[in-house]
């Protein structure tokens, strides 16, 4: 997990206007690594690479959030773990345990098995 997080990581984050010319655009993974991208693209490269290493489907999703620190639209990875959740972030260098965010309020998650909306606490 650790190492997939710090490879995308390092990609340069770059929003959809300036890549692609419109407001947003969820880039595949291929995408990503030729153009960089936002934290949606960051998460789905994510996902794919850890399909690509073996780890199910079912684990894996992508969370759509709000950051309500800086009261924005965010986008993470989040990897069920025996009893944890994983969440692989491009804003957090670590992999960390989801107990360890409380200022993400997630609104929805998607994989390719479906989409699940979150209800608030």
């Amino acid at each position: 997990l650790q190492a997939v997080n710090r490879y995308a990581n390092h990609k340069t984050y770059v929003l959809d206007i300036d890549n692609y010319g419109i407001e947003d655009y969820w880039a595949d993974a291929r995408e990503f690594h030729d153009n960089g991208g936002d934290c949606e693209d960051y998460a789905i490269t994510k996902l794919f690479s850890l399909r690509w290493l073996g780890f199910p489907m079912q684990q894996l999703r992508v969370v759509v959030l709000q950051d309500t620190n800086l009261r924005i639209p965010h986008a993470i990875l989040a990897v069920a773990d025996g009893d944890d959740i994983r969440i692989l972030d491009n804003q957090i260098e670590e992999v960390v345990s989801h107990h360890q965010i409380v200022h993400y309020a997630p609104v929805y998650s998607i994989n390719e098995q479906g989409w699940w909306i979150h209800l608030p606490h």
